[in-house]
């Protein structure tokens, strides 16, 4: 399988992976043929990559089968609740919620592997919740990489899953706003960690340790975030955690950064802010724990010839090994062919293609 930029799609290719809608039912299913209709359609909605099937990487294994389970009935808990925020304060319900939550983190802390547990597809209308599950799944690996105890690592994951629930209650023409804001436009964005607080603050079963993470997710080391403008330790391990996840992925994901998959760019920006806006140690574990390309993306090599990732070598995480299945400058299939850029030391990822 691969994952494909939607402006090279030509027409039937065969769908590789599930799209979701906001409630977590199927939108468009694995194996349908993709015409033009369906390509424009998901421009439409925002779409900018797709995994497709392909023959010549057949072997290349995107997803775990068991996480799209559980993140699947994630977002429909979460679109229940979104709709109706009231329900956040129901001991029965929220606990029932909880539990959802806690064995998508049990799974992901315990059995998954991270090059197959991220990257679902994001529409204009389910990014939200796309967006808080895979910050979830970022941060509970993140957890659990840096040896927390069981319990601690599910509070983290429900502070993740949770980071964001203040913007339920913001201006849908605020969120979804094309280009710059306005000051008085930013300033209403900025409550957004605030009212999340105050909303899971009803719920006297949401440890405190929760609540104050999703307060302080915006917050950076060196005091320049909101709400407080906290610095360094004084914003909670939790937050510090979520903070990195919630960056990676809206950076790699979205489209008003660079038009186009960027999870190079999102890699790069937080080892650049290691120290400054992001904890330095977490950046440590962050960097030991995930890849810069995702399998099946295609990227171009310093010798121009493109090819698409197929492994992963670890404690290497922007050397993968490459397949090459054409020649770069006529697009006809070649004989493919593999480049592990741990041995080939003179070539490195020059972009995402």
């Amino acid at each position: 399988m691969k994952l494909e930029i939607i402006n090279r799609l030509e027409g039937n290719e065969v769908l590789g992976k599930n799209i979701f809608t906001n409630d977590g039912r199927v939108l468009l299913r694995a194996g349908t043929v993709l015409n033009n209709s369906y390509i424009n359609k998901m421009r439409e909605l925002g779409i900018f990559y797709v995994y497709v099937e392909d023959e010549r990487l057949e072997d290349v294994e995107v997803e775990d089968e068991n996480v799209s389970r559980l993140k699947q009935t994630t977002m429909e808990c979460m679109s229940r609740m979104m709709k109706n925020i009231t329900a956040v304060s129901d001991k029965k319900i929220m606990s029932d919620y909880q539990k959802i939550v806690d064995e998508l983190i049990d799974y992901i802390a315990t059995s998954a592997d991270i090059n197959k547990s991220l990257y679902d597809i994001q529409t204009n209308n389910n990014k939200t919740y796309v967006h808080s599950i895979d910050v979830c799944v970022m941060a509970t690996f993140i957890g659990h990489a840096m040896k927390m105890d069981s319990y601690s690592v599910k509070e983290l994951g429900l502070a993740a899953v949770m980071h964001d629930i203040g913007k339920a209650q913001l201006p849908k023409s605020l969120l979804e706003k094309e280009g710059n804001l306005t000051k008085e436009e930013l300033n209403e964005f900025k409550e957004h960690p605030y009212i999340g607080a105050n909303i899971l603050k009803k719920n006297v079963r949401i440890p405190g340790t929760v609540v104050r993470a999703v307060l302080q997710h915006h917050e950076r080391m060196d005091g320049k975030g909101y709400p407080y403008g906290l610095e360094g330790k004084s914003i909670s391990k939790y937050a510090r955690i979520i903070t990195i996840s919630d960056v990676y992925d809206t950076i790699a994901n979205s489209g008003d950064y660079k038009k186009t998959f960027s999870p190079n760019d999102a890699y790069e920006l937080i080892l650049a802010g290691s120290g400054t806006i992001f904890d330095e140690e977490i950046v440590k574990v962050f960097r030991k724990s995930f890849s810069v390309y995702p399998l099946g993306c295609c990227v171009k090599l310093s010798n121009d010839v493109e090819g698409y990732v197929v492994r992963q070598n670890e404690n290497f995480p922007d050397r993968p090994v490459i397949r090459v299945i054409y020649d770069t400058e006529t697009r006809n299939d070649i004989e493919p062919y593999e480049i592990d850029l741990v041995e080939s030391i003179n070539l490195v990822v020059k972009s995402v293609v």
